[in-house]
């Protein structure tokens, strides 16, 4: 809330998040407010993180973000999943989203629970990724599938 309500210097918005995760950003994390998050104990953020605005991190299973990650707007990370059969009463499943280094989630994207964005990959908007996503590839729709793969070594 108090990340949300006034206008921060990007140092001062680093010493929040900080103190949200329980542990000190790096000094190339920057966020665009709002932000928003279950707990926030559970977030992990690499160096050189850029987070745009009006996330909703579910971060009970646990969120870990790799290094030279951009987050678009409105992106929402889904650590909860919950049970389909009715003899479990909708108990709930938790499970780590990972993007990991190098990873490029667009504006109004939905990622699901338990769910590793390999290296290099490119989340298109508005996708929703329900199965994971392997390096260097490009994916989008909904449900999200391989649309490109990414050439390490040039831009054949």
């Amino acid at each position: 809330m108090e990340m949300n309500t006034v206008n921060y210097m990007t140092e001062e918005l680093r010493e929040i998040m900080s103190h949200l995760i329980g542990k000190e950003v790096n000094e190339s994390f920057r966020v665009f407010p709002p932000f928003y998050t279950d707990f926030g104990k559970n977030i992990t953020l690499g160096k050189n993180v850029f987070i745009n605005s009006g996330i909703h991190f579910q971060d009970q299973g646990g969120i870990i973000i790799g290094d030279d990650t951009f987050i678009g707007r409105n992106v929402v990370l889904a650590t909860i999943n919950h049970d389909l059969y009715p003899k479990n009463n909708r108990k709930n499943h938790y499970a780590p989203i990972v993007p990991k280094n190098n990873v490029w989630i667009e504006s109004n994207v939905t990622i699901t629970s338990g769910l590793t964005i390999g290296e290099w990959s490119v989340v298109a908007a508005g996708a929703v990724v329900t199965t994971a996503v392997s390096p260097y590839s490009v994916v989008g729709g909904v449900p999200a599938r391989v649309i490109k793969t990414i050439d390490p070594d040039g831009d054949k």
